[in-house]
């Protein structure tokens, strides 16, 4: 039995501010950090007109710099506060803390992020959760199972709300690939995931799609809109790679159950045509959505599917204003909206 009385918020719930870190790091984006950096400041003025923004920066000189050009793109810097601490990426969304309800009070879990099992380079961004935690005057616990750390990324679950979370078996579970948890099984997920997150019930999907640097992010797949709707990409050509692997999910939710019992609805959302930079498939996506108080942003790709998931999302959203951002210069880094945040709820 859970010995705590957690809650792990849907996003749509009222938040009191975004998370996000300024790029300092132009590796994440090979020749195209000069457009990265503006690209960021029009993402950052977007998120800035509907709330609060805590923004990472490695230190004071790229705070005067930022400040800068907040100002030139008439930011509302009003809205904006800094946290001066040193990365080794912007991906806020996994290393980032989680920040559940524990009764009345709220609490940040640090899921022990170590570079999606993939990459030397995360020491830096270890130090995100207290850091934020701290800022935030909110107590932060790591999660333990066993007495070992569990390393799950943010973008590797989304939740109703209710209970109900959806995540991928080719993200936790692979035996080879970007091992997180070695020899952990869905039970022990499950446990994890009740414990800390008051999870009682898991949808799993299988495979991700081709590109994506975190091997099966869910947030490059479906998302839950409402507590009882889940939006899933589909792709149309049989002859695509992603055509098999975002079938199948589709079929696990049509036949998955919610927390209660019910089936959940699914709306099908288009996946946008390939996108090929440099001899890669990049993992372009309009799953990887923000949602925000009034608001919901939108990666777009200059493809004619932009307007078809813009509408279908505007369907399944109608109290929220929907906005697509043009993410071309940002999924070079493999991520858009959800991958570069972290929404804190209130």
């Amino acid at each position: 039995m859970s010995t705590t009385n957690r809650r792990f918020p849907a996003e749509w719930e009222k938040q009191q501010v975004i998370l996000l870190c300024f790029p300092h790091n132009g590796k994440d984006w090979p020749g195209k950090y000069e457009a990265i950096q503006w690209a960021f400041i029009e993402f950052i003025k977007k998120v800035a007109t509907f709330e609060q923004v805590i923004l990472v920066v490695a230190d004071e000189k790229l705070k005067e710099k930022v400040a800068g050009m907040l100002e030139t793109a008439h930011v509302n810097v009003t809205n904006v506060s800094f946290i001066i601490q040193k990365t080794n990426r912007s991906w806020m969304r996994d290393s980032g803390p989680i920040i559940v309800k524990n009764g009345d009070q709220r609490e940040a879990l640090n899921f022990n992020f170590n570079g999606w099992a993939k990459y030397k380079n995360f020491q830096l961004d270890k130090l995100v959760p207290s850091k934020v935690s701290e800022f935030l005057n909110i107590p932060l616990t790591q999660v333990m199972y066993k007495g070992k750390p569990v390393i799950v990324e943010g973008g590797a679950i989304d939740t109703n709300g209710k209970g109900t979370l959806l995540t991928s078996e080719e993200c936790l579970l692979h035996p080879d690939i970007q091992v997180r948890n070695p020899n952990f099984t869905k039970a022990d997920y499950e446990v994890v995931f009740k414990e800390y997150l008051g999870i009682t019930n898991v949808i799993w999907l299988g495979d991700g799609i081709e590109g994506d640097d975190t091997h099966g992010h869910i947030d490059d797949l479906c998302r839950f809109v409402n507590e009882d709707t889940i939006v899933t990409i589909v792709e149309t050509d049989p002859n695509d790679s992603n055509y098999a692997p975002l079938q199948d999910n589709l079929k696990r939710l049509q036949n998955a159950k919610l927390e209660n019992g019910k089936s959940p609805i699914i709306v099908a959302l288009p996946m946008p045509k390939r996108l090929n930079f440099d001899g890669l498939r990049l993992p372009a996506s309009y799953a990887n959505f923000l949602i925000l108080n009034n608001c919901v942003l939108v990666p777009t790709f200059n493809d004619s599917k932009d307007r078809v998931a813009l509408n279908i999302l505007s369907e399944c959203f109608p109290d929220r204003e929907i906005i697509g951002i043009s993410a071309i210069d940002l999924i070079w880094g493999f991520g858009t909206m959800h991958c570069l945040s972290q929404q804190i709820p209130m």
